[in-house]
């Protein structure tokens, strides 16, 4: 495992920042003499645990004091190779919707004028909201709950993005397993969605597609992140021509593959095909992320780039057929009137907003696992680029097939063009069975929908697993927990999907879809997380801290969109959506039942209303006036990490603050390696902070602890502390002012 390169920093800089942050001034001198590490106050008051050098560890040895960060004391993995990160990003975000919703949207929306509403909200909206997910996670070295530390008031942010990522992870592999159904009947002679002599055909089955026109309106639903789709789901499935005749490709997808029953009062029985597909892709995602980004960040390299081989592999097969041309055409040809339609500019944003995966905290899970100097502002700008060239790209693979099929048929391109599902199980389906060779385009296709889903989940679930393993206190070190809770996650998620597995089943999914990570959750997700960064924690301020972080400062737009250009589109998209709801309905006939709507809305709340509820509650639980606790529950909790980048070179201070100048680091290094003081510290969990400059591996000679410290001697220590900028130390309460009192002397001596 790689491990983070130690920084040392300009006094100046850091301890403006310490000043700026209202950081309490207190230095803790490590063993070796090297660094003075800053000790922050911690969410309930209690400053951030014990520090001391341990160069075995070829770091800082931190034991969790009360209040600290469950879990935020033990030594982070890190990616193998930067490009697993870059990988693993591509992977996630680019998924699903890029293939089947960006190409109908630009279609649908004025051709290639789209792409001006387009670019313009990717720079005020998508980066950088993007940016801001990975440059938290990178800093705070935390996933999505505990990166909320830098402004712990909102930590309910973190838990509303982990009941996202948790409905996404249940519905969207749901997907996976019918394209995986659909992969394994792709290897036969004959595609059995081709024909109309299988049992499951009615009598007005006909093979005759060009006297067919279709109507497969997939317009009301919204599937989850681009990666996880933003895909419009329910539909009006319905082929009709001269004799009222149907599609042999409608007919297995919803007499095969879905058997679907008559509403969501009727759930039927389980399809034990799709219970065993959907129990192999579960096992894929298990073993891609049961040993962390190490395995994950290998598996990602086949599974991110492959669907582009095949991607190209389909263009080139696509532009040579005949119709091509006018496919692509329908695609790109601009309409400019589109430009004054609101809908456009609402398409454009929404669309963003699912394709970059924002608003769910797998891209700050992501980022916690990257170099602390790693250059994310430079990564949040190619993956951009990644991202929506891919969705371009996808545009003219698509239509070139559109156009093929239109062409076959005898109908207009509008007939046949698709997006989501839509596009995926009906009409390319039914291209390829137009096809010489057709079992090998069909496979072709739905292994690359396979594999454009497959990392997609499994980051995804990554990102849950990442959250939940950072509140496990340090002190749980199982050896098999990263194991226990992944199998936990994915076994939990299947015991949902069964349920979509069933007749009724494509109602239940379709709840999922519309509610549990529709636009307007994700919208508000985003939109207190620019409020949050830039209004809370401040925007100038996290702007240094990332350039502590890459070296330079980002250009002053992104702070420009934090604080107002980003929030405005997000609140603006969001109510729009608001306004424009409208009740969920399947096939435009069959409307849900009341009960159905409150479950749905029930699904939508639940992560929405962790935020207000959470900030809250814990206003309410604080004490002080509205002024004191405002300022108590935002000032930001710090880890391990935060306080070895931030800490300032010792030979800048004061002499008489540097400590002996007798330690030898053999004498530590014999401590470190008897581990008499790393125990001593193990044992006793509440101590604050310490001083260690010993060489016999006794406790330090100053020292605070918790559990001996009556509330009001501590809150005087704290308060000291954080009016007067002391070093505030003592070994116990019983010499708390005889050590305030001679510490206040050595202060007053070094300012002079």
């Amino acid at each position: 495992m790689e491990k983070t390169e130690k920084q040392s920093l300009p006094a100046a800089t850091s301890l403006s920042l310490l000043d700026e942050s209202n950081i309490m001034s207190h230095y803790v001198t490590n063993g070796g003499g090297n660094h003075l590490y800053p000790s922050a106050p911690m969410a309930n008051g209690s400053l951030v645990a014990t520090v001391a050098a341990c160069p075995e560890k070829k770091g800082v040895v931190v034991t969790g004091g009360a209040g600290a960060s469950p879990g935020a004391y033990q030594e982070r993995e890190t990616w193998t190779r930067q490009m697993d990160f870059i990988m693993s990003c591509v992977g996630f975000a680019v998924g699903l919707g890029n293939v089947w919703r960006f190409p109908y949207l630009c279609y649908k929306n004025g051709g290639g004028v789209f792409l001006i509403p387009y670019l313009l909200i990717v720079f005020i909206g998508g980066i950088p909201i993007f940016f801001l997910e990975i440059a938290l996670g990178q800093f705070m070295k935390a996933g999505s709950i505990n990166v909320w530390n830098i402004a712990p008031l909102f930590k309910g942010l973190g838990y509303s993005s982990m009941v996202i990522v948790f409905f996404c992870n249940t519905y969207y592999i749901m997907v996976l397993a019918w394209g995986f159904y659909y992969l394994i009947h792709s290897f036969t002679a004959n595609l059995p969605w081709a024909s109309c002599d299988n049992p499951w055909n009615s009598p007005s089955c006909s093979e005759i597609f060009h006297q067919i026109t279709c109507n497969n309106s997939y317009a009301n639903g919204s599937f989850a992140n681009s990666s996880w789709a933003n895909v419009s789901i329910s539909g009006n499935n319905s082929c009709t021509g001269l004799n009222d005749t149907r599609s042999p490709i409608i007919e297995f997808w919803e007499n095969k593959v879905l058997n679907i029953s008559s509403g969501l009062d009727e759930p039927g029985s389980m399809s034990w095909e799709l219970t065993l597909c959907l129990m192999a892709v579960w096992i894929m995602v298990y073993f891609c992320v049961w040993k962390g980004v190490k395995s994950t960040g290998k598996i990602v390299y086949f599974t991110a780039t492959f669907p582009y081989v095949v991607l190209i592999i389909l263009f080139v097969r696509g532009v040579t057929l005949p119709g091509a041309y006018e496919g692509i055409m329908y695609y790109i040809k601009p309409n400019w009137s589109k430009l004054q339609e609101a809908q456009v500019w609402i398409d454009a944003g929404t669309q963003i907003f699912f394709s970059y995966a924002i608003g769910l905290g797998a891209l700050t899970a992501l980022g916690s696992y990257n170099r602390f100097n790693n250059d994310c502002y430079k990564d949040a700008f190619v993956l951009a680029l990644i991202n929506s060239g891919t969705s371009f790209f996808a545009g003219f693979v698509v239509f070139s097939i559109l156009g093929f099929m239109a062409a076959e048929q005898g109908v207009d391109i509008s007939q046949v063009a698709e997006s989501g599902p839509g596009l995926a199980f009906i009409a390319y389906p039914k291209a390829v069975s137009l096809m010489p060779v057709a079992p090998l385009w069909a496979a072709l296709f739905f292994f690359m929908l396979l594999m454009l889903g497959l990392d997609s989940q499994f980051v995804g679930v990554e990102g849950f697993v990442t959250g939940i393993l950072d509140l496990f206190p340090a002190s749980y070190n199982h050896k098999y927990k990263r194991e226990i809770a992944v199998a936990l996650c994915c076994g939990l998620c299947f015991i949902i999907d069964l349920s979509m597995v069933t007749q009724g089943g494509m109602y239940v999914f379709q709840l999922f879809d519309y509610y549990s990570a529709s636009g307007m959750t994700l919208l508000w997700q985003a939109f207190w997380e620019c409020v949050v960064v830039a209004w809370v924690y401040g925007a100038d301020r996290f702007m240094d801290d990332v350039a502590r972080m890459i070296g330079y400062r980002p250009f002053p737009w992104m702070k420009w969109c934090w604080a107002f250009i980003t929030p405005c589109v997000c609140i603006g998209i969001f109510l729009f959506h608001l306004v424009n709801y409208k009740p969920l309905t399947y096939n435009t006939d069959y409307i849900y039942p009341w009960w159905g709507e409150v479950i749905g809305w029930c699904m939508a709340l639940s992560s929405m209303l962790c935020i207000p509820v959470s900030l809250l509650y814990k206003l309410f639980r604080a004490k002080g006036s509205f002024s004191q606790r405002w300022a108590y529950l935002t000032t930001p909790v710090w880890g391990p990490h935060q306080l070895e980048y931030m800490a300032p070179d010792i030979k800048s201070l004061p002499p008489c603050l540097q400590g002996p100048k007798t330690t030898r680091s053999s004498s530590l290094r014999a401590s470190c390696k008897k581990k008499t003081l790393y125990n001593y510290w193990k044992r006793t969990t509440n101590v604050i902070i310490s001083h260690s400059s010993s060489t016999n591996g006794r406790q330090s000679d100053l020292i605070c602890f918790t559990n001996c410290c009556s509330a009001r001697m501590r809150n005087q220590l704290l308060h000291e502390a954080a009016t007067r900028k002391r070093i505030i130390v003592c070994i116990n309460c019983r010499s708390f002012y005889s050590a305030h009192k001679s510490l206040s002397k050595i202060h007053q001596r070094s300012n002079n």
